[in-house]
């Protein structure tokens, strides 16, 4: 029950954002829909973010995929990826591009910028879109709740300093789309989620 994304602005060039366990539907849209993928940018690598990069390198065998180098290694690492448990651990392939914050990129115009929201995890990142309004937040913030973090490498703190440093100074207005669950707006999680109190 991943959240995986599609971005396109209007041309033929999108990005996967996210491929998790069950990556045909999205592989099956961006086939029918004539894109062509630029990019995978990961949210961060915990495997049901990253479990169905293989299928779409397979797809698209020399599409970049990009995280925060703070994860790049856990993309191969079962134990750090959280696969470790599972009957077929995840070994991902490596990434190409780090993403660092404050980086902008493009698409077809379109400006999206970087940030870095550790916590969850440490390499955790949002992609926003201020002319658009809409935050990309992978497991940082959901709707009503936060992102995890009694997972070895999340830290509670900082996720907390991540929510009120990067997300929670964007415009109330603007949409966010986690990683798990339906969308929400900065506005409504300031004013209702219970785990922000007084940010």
């Amino acid at each position: 029950m991943t959240n995986c994304f599609v971005v396109h602005a209007g041309g033929p060039a999108c990005w996967i954002v996210d491929a998790g366990f069950t990556p045909q539907p999205l592989i099956d849209f961006v086939r029918s829909s004539r894109f062509v993928p630029s990019m995978v940018l990961l949210t961060h690598a915990h495997v049901d973010h990253i479990a169905g990069l293989h299928d779409v390198r397979q797809e698209w065998p020399q599409v970049p995929i990009a995280i925060h180098e703070g994860e790049s290694s856990f993309l191969t690492h079962p134990g750090r990826n959280l696969s470790i448990m599972l009957p077929e651990p995840v070994v991902a392939p490596v990434a190409t591009d780090a993403l660092v914050h404050g980086q902008r990129l493009a698409l077809d115009g379109h400006d999206f910028e970087v940030r870095h929201t550790p916590g969850h995890s440490p390499g955790g990142v949002t992609i926003y879109h201020a002319k658009g309004d809409v935050a990309i937040v992978g497991d940082t913030l959901f709707a009503g709740s936060i992102g995890r973090t009694d997972f070895p490498t999340s830290d509670h703190a900082q996720l907390m300093a991540s929510i009120e440093g990067e997300l929670l100074t964007l415009p109330n207005h603007t949409r966010i789309v986690p990683g798990h669950g339906p969308e929400s707006t900065i506005g409504s999680e300031r004013a209702s989620n219970p785990f922000l109190g007084d940010m």
